[in-house]
């Protein structure tokens, strides 16, 4: 059965959200504004996992194309809207992300979700006795189940209820033990995808994941030096008016406010790994294209609760003196 792990912790920043899935990198942007409180935990048996994350705020996820391992989620709480590609996900419905395929979701507030990630020749022993789940040509492609109010609601209680008692009894986890839990994780999934209805395959405005990911393509080539609006357009081709539109169907933001957040979360992220004297929060904000250092920091106090410095561990920010250089902010109109 090979090694047990049984992991949870409290999440502080966005950043505690790239281990989303256990054994998998998730790229993590915050959305929505304060700062972020959440729990992760992880249940690690062999090469199969299944992980159970809460955030208070809005998230983008991201998984590379990496990963060879099969991921199952199911979504088990949700403020707002949330999206994976171009599916819209209601309470306890199933998402499939094959192997080696790339990942994107959209949290627009405070979520809860629990994943399961194993290898897809496991799903013969897994999914044992159904003749659709134990073919692995099943999971090679993309899935969206859309669960049954009452089978979901069951399942969720009782994933949270399995995390719970492997964290309180971590220590009688046993290799004939393993398997059961494992077995019985497997089972609420399995239960959820049984009982839905078929496959999604109608997303909501296609049009406007493609323009995102045509965005994100230029902002990738651009490399680290600030982008405006406008060459956005220019380069792209599109009106303002069709790049507002995609965003805020994608993600329920302007694309200024985007692009903003992306920066913003970058320097927490440089902030947060940088050690005090190595760096200041002056230098990192204008590396990243905030020239208005007043804004910035009401900006990065809004979006995560606190001031930067506090980020990097200096203790409270003076305010900017009226000399403080100015300028357009790369995401200003």
């Amino acid at each position: 059965m090979g090694q047990f792990l049984v992991d949870s912790r409290k999440l502080d920043g966005f950043e505690g959200l790239h281990q989303a899935v256990h054994g998998s990198h998730v790229d993590v942007m915050q959305l929505g504004r304060g700062r972020l409180r959440g729990t992760l935990s992880h249940v690690g048996i062999g090469d199969f996992s299944l992980s159970i994350g809460t955030f208070n705020v809005g998230m983008r996820t991201q998984r590379v194309s990496s990963d060879d391992k099969l991921i199952v989620g199911m979504l088990l709480a949700a403020e707002q809207r949330v999206a994976h590609w171009s599916f819209d996900m209601q309470l306890n419905d199933v998402l499939v992300i094959p192997p080696l395929l790339e990942h994107d979701g959209v949290f627009h507030g405070a979520s809860a979700y629990a994943a399961m990630r194993f290898d897809l020749s496991e799903v013969v022993s897994l999914f044992g006795g159904e003749a659709r789940l134990s073919d692995p040509d099943t999971w090679r492609s993309r899935g969206h189940f859309r669960a049954d109010l009452a089978t979901g609601a069951i399942a969720t209680r009782r994933l949270v209820r399995i995390m719970s008692h492997l964290c309180t009894h971590k220590q009688g986890l046993t290799p004939s033990t393993a398997d059961f839990w494992k077995r019985s994780i497997v089972e609420c999934m399995a239960a959820n995808v049984m009982s839905s209805l078929p496959p999604d395959d109608t997303g909501w405005l296609p049009s406007a994941r493609r323009l995102i990911r045509r965005v994100e393509e230029y902002l990738h080539e651009a490399g680290p030096r600030p982008v405006h609006v406008s060459e956005i357009c220019a380069a792209l081709g599109v009106s303002r008016r069709t790049l507002h539109r995609a965003f805020q169907e994608v993600f329920g933001l302007g694309p200024v406010s985007f692009l903003r957040h992306k920066r913003l979360c970058t320097i927490h992220s440089i902030l947060r790994d940088s050690a005090p004297g190595s760096t200041t929060v002056t230098a990192v904000a204008m590396q990243q294209g905030f020239y208005e250092l007043g804004r910035f920091a009401q900006y990065y106090s809004t979006m995560f609760g606190e001031r930067p410095s506090q980020t990097l561990g200096l203790g409270p920010l003076s305010a900017p003196s009226a000399g403080t250089a100015k300028g357009r902010s790369w995401a200003a109109e």
